[in-house]
């Protein structure tokens, strides 16, 4: 029987990580097992990831451990699982005796990224046609509506975020889970990439091409649907150039504050009673 790692991290959506592929976040004196999900590892979770992903934390900022825990009141192990699971996604660097920090993917491993997102965005829209249903073009639809207003309002991070959900929806399309899953940690790796390496580009033509890619879809032409979003994909690599954030600093705190609030904001909102109606007088 193969020996089993003693040291496991077990986080909210059941994905279990061992000790040894994480050295920088994990150690010895962690115990052996957290099963139990935890609200603030979550909400922090969710926070950092959106930070990131929106690149209101660039890539190379520091991710203290201490700070983290202080400010969602958490204990050290709950943040080290915490940024295990962003480090499982690719999203931040982890090395012994060093600071987490936000990933910079090289340019080799950008290149990659993009091959195998090309790859995985063919069989999505491949899925999505055989399943289609119009509610479908219907969710889509109202997507694209929320990248239009977030463009209106020059609202450049909510627009980065929105571009690469709408690829996840897509994916969540397909019916396919695994497929979903990955594709949604590349296109969160794109994001990385884009701050890195991204030049200035009006998101007009993202939300454009979006628009394409559904009125294909509806269609049922999934040759359309594949070239297009072969140039899609194609078009935002080629937006990469190299870029110097090295003199910018980030205040953490604010950041974690902001999206924290949001967060909670969500998942807290009261859904009021709609269809009574009014009495004649």
């Amino acid at each position: 029987m193969p020996e089993i790692s003693a040291y496991r991290i077990l986080d909210v959506d059941n994905h279990v990580y061992n000790t040894d592929a994480i050295p920088a976040i994990l150690n010895p004196h962690w115990p052996p097992l957290m099963s139990r999900s935890s609200p603030r590892a979550d909400i922090a979770y969710q926070a950092l990831r959106q930070a990131i992903i929106e690149q209101a934390l660039l890539p190379g900022a520091k991710l203290p451990e201490d700070h983290i825990g202080a400010h969602f009141g958490m204990s050290r192990t709950l943040v080290r699982a915490t940024l295990a699971r962003l480090h499982a996604e690719g999203l931040v660097d982890a090395r012994p005796k060093r600071t987490v920090t936000v990933a910079q993917p090289s340019l080799d491993e950008a290149r990659e990224v993009f091959e195998v997102r090309r790859a995985l965005e063919r069989e999505v829209v491949a899925l999505v046609i055989r399943r289609w249903r119009p509610d479908y073009g219907a969710e889509l639809e109202g997507h694209v509506r929320e990248e239009n207003a977030a463009k209106a309002r020059h609202d450049e991070r909510v627009s980065i975020r929105l571009a690469g959900e709408f690829h996840i929806k897509l994916a969540a399309m397909s019916g396919n889970r695994l497929l979903e899953r990955y594709l949604g940690e590349l296109v969160s790796r794109c994001s990385l990439i884009l701050a890195l390496y991204g030049r200035p580009h009006s998101s007009e033509c993202a939300v454009n091409e979006h628009s394409d890619i559904i009125a294909a879809l509806r269609r049922g032409d999934a040759q359309t649907a594949i070239r297009l979003m072969d140039e899609h994909v194609g078009s935002v690599e080629r937006r990469a150039l190299l870029a110097d954030h090295s003199g910018e600093e980030t205040d953490l705190g604010s950041v974690l504050s902001r999206y924290a609030q949001a967060i909670e904001a969500r998942q807290t909102a009261v859904v009021l009673p709609t269809g009574k109606k009014r009495q004649a007088r």
